[in-house]
């Protein structure tokens, strides 16, 4: 079940990170996760022509605090409390990366989840992350 829908979601990124929102689109919501664009800039390079670890975490770090809202609704305070993050592939520079997260384990106080990250278009990821978020109570 799900607790916001995608145009909430799209609606609370806008609201609550306006200064990283363009950056993102949410493409697809399901019942397991949700699947979000990096729109990759010439910002979010690096020396190499590729895009940026710390661009790469920031997709993954988007994708599953939206999939963790569309189950538990708008908690702006919930937070990244755990994070790791495998490079695979060097993703093309011009290309953008899609986030695909799923959540593994959403209890009470922590949500555990993972991430795929992927060059648009191609099969094979380029990164993987796994994510734990802490949840305020009274949620």
């Amino acid at each position: 079940m799900q607790a916001m829908t995608h145009e909430e979601l799209i609606a609370f990124l806008n609201t609550e990170f306006p200064q990283v929102a363009d950056d993102f689109e949410l493409l697809r919501l399901t019942s397991e996760g949700v699947e979000v664009k990096l729109r990759v800039a010439d910002r979010h390079l690096r020396p190499g022509g590729t895009v940026s670890g710390p661009s790469m975490f920031a997709l993954a770090d988007v994708a599953i605090y939206l999939a963790i809202l569309a189950r538990i609704g708008p908690v702006a305070l919930a937070v990244t409390t755990g994070a790791s993050i495998d490079f695979l592939r060097k993703p093309a520079a011009g290309v953008d990366l899609i986030g695909v997260a799923r959540i593994l384990k959403l209890g009470r106080v922590l949500a555990v989840g993972d991430v795929l990250l992927y060059a648009e278009g191609n099969a094979d990821p380029v990164a993987r992350a796994s994510m734990t978020y802490s949840i305020p109570p009274g949620r």
